[in-house]
């Protein structure tokens, strides 16, 4: 769920920017997709996963040594009860890391899993983001810096310099306000903010510094936003090329498997793999959820004139960090419940 906004405005014009945000988010989210299957299924003989699932494999022959000995020792020691539940794990290993060149079983199942995932996720999305309810609190929160951006080389001037710098300016800016009323519909937070420029444009005289910076803030205030808005976006890409890199290490989590060990080595990687994916589902519904605080409360109301930058904080900083402490949490219950159902069937079997 992105939405590239961008508050430089050189060159090319609103509506070119807006839609190529999208553009380019589409693109970036094509991007990981295509990266996933180039990774985990076309050519997985020659890649980077092929490699890594050699190197599982000889994990895998590596401890089987250690897999042997404690296999006779068990025999010795319980006959045949437990030995013979053990052996279901070098036949687990070598289904998953058998390689046909276009994909192991294990590459399949973590697409598979990365697939339901993305599906939860993408479900969430909309089912809570019906209105683009998320892209409006984030277009309401940098908008104000947006006018400000064009309106701001205005304050230097005087007399009829800045009255013709105004209109140029505000001329620009309705191509915005038109953008998002094509986006969103006539929204209240929209007119209130079309009324503080025009406001501006047609005032007389010298526009005093209190009252300019009550509608475009400072430069500092727009670099911190600009630099919070990037930071989120940054964030749910690491939180992709984490994914990405932990189903790379999947191979080698496999191959350990054999180790006589109580937490085997394939439980926490895909208690890992999980993991990543709870965050990335939990930063998307504290996300939308707290838009729509924003949109159905301030957003409706064309009298009032919220601070949204707490919003932008919350998104860049507070919402990562909250995600994966919740994360870290269904992981750790997510691992805590495999162990428990690994050794109930051992003992069954």
């Amino acid at each position: 769920m992105q939405l590239a906004i961008k508050l430089i405005f050189a060159q090319v014009g609103i509506d070119q920017i807006l839609d190529s945000g999208a553009a380019t988010s589409q693109s970036i989210a094509e991007g990981w997709d295509k990266q996933w299957l180039d990774l985990l299924q076309n050519n997985t003989s020659n890649n980077l996963y092929g490699a890594l699932t050699n190197l599982g494999i000889f994990f895998a022959v590596g401890t089987l040594l250690f897999f042997m000995i404690q296999f006779l020792k068990d025999l010795i020691s319980y006959e045949y009860t437990r030995p013979i539940s053990a052996l279901i794990w070098p036949f687990i290993v070598v289904v998953l890391l058998s390689n046909s060149g276009k994909g192991s079983i294990l590459s399949t199942l973590t697409l598979g899993v990365r697939d339901f995932l993305n599906g939860v996720n993408q479900q969430v999305v909309v089912s809570a983001d019906a209105n683009n309810i998320y892209q409006q609190a984030l277009n309401m929160s940098v908008a104000e810096e947006v006018a400000g951006s064009l309106l701001r080389p205005c304050q230097s001037l005087t007399g009829e310099q800045q009255s013709q710098c105004f209109v140029k300016a505000a001329e620009k800016v309705n191509v915005l306000w038109q953008k998002y009323r094509e986006i969103y519909g006539n929204k209240n937070w929209i007119n209130r903010l079309q009324t503080k420029v025009d406001n501006i444009r047609y005032g007389t005289g010298i526009v005093s510094e209190t009252s300019f910076n009550s509608l475009l803030g400072s430069t500092v205030q727009t670099s911190i936003k600009n630099f919070l808005v990037s930071l989120q976006y940054a964030f749910q890409n690491l939180i992709e090329a984490t994914m990405l890199l932990i189903a790379a290490l999947g191979p080698i989590a496999v191959g350990g498997s054999l180790l006589p060990v109580a937490g085997k080595p394939i439980f926490a990687w895909l208690t890992g793999f999980l993991s990543i994916g709870i965050a990335k589902i939990s930063f998307n519904i504290i996300a939308v959820l707290t838009a729509a605080v924003i949109v159905n409360g301030p957003g409706q109301n064309a009298n009032v004139d919220p601070d949204l930058m707490w919003f932008i904080i919350f998104l860049g900083i507070l919402a990562p960090i909250l995600s994966l402490i919740v994360a870290a949490a269904g992981g750790f219950a997510v691992f805590s419940a495999i162990n428990s159902t690994a050794s109930l069937v051992k003992e069954r079997i």
